[in-house]
């Protein structure tokens, strides 16, 4: 059974930094994408960042040169710190797997960890 646990969220004051950690089991992180996604209040659920099986890294515009996404295959986890947070960072963080399984994609998410960024 696969599943995700994030971990690293908190209470920041702008400009202070966070480190999450997406931690699987039940599948080797090392052969899928990986994602960060992130949900505030009200809104809709947003990509934040990726990191391919080959460790490139994509970035919405809005956390570029701010955020930055790794992975550890040995360690079976996908890190994203965070940087010069701000208010609008608040949300919901979570991880997420895209895993084929024959003609079918399945995916799976996290439970999220929760990020707030005070003004």
């Amino acid at each position: 059974q696969v599943q995700l646990v994030e971990s690293g969220g908190g209470l920041v004051h702008t400009g202070e930094s966070l480190r999450l950690s997406c931690a699987a089991s039940g599948i080797g992180f090392s052969s899928t994408n990986v994602d960060w996604y992130r949900q505030a209040p009200g809104n809709r659920r947003e990509l934040v960042a990726t990191i391919t099986s080959f460790g490139t890294a994509t970035y919405v515009d809005s956390v570029k040169g701010r955020f930055t996404i790794s992975r550890d295959n040995a360690k079976n986890t996908v890190s994203l710190q965070m940087d010069a947070l701000k208010p609008e960072d608040t949300a919901a963080y979570y991880c997420h797997i895209a895993v084929q399984s024959g003609a079918a994609w399945r995916s799976y998410w996290g439970q999220g960890t929760q990020v707030t960024v005070s003004s």
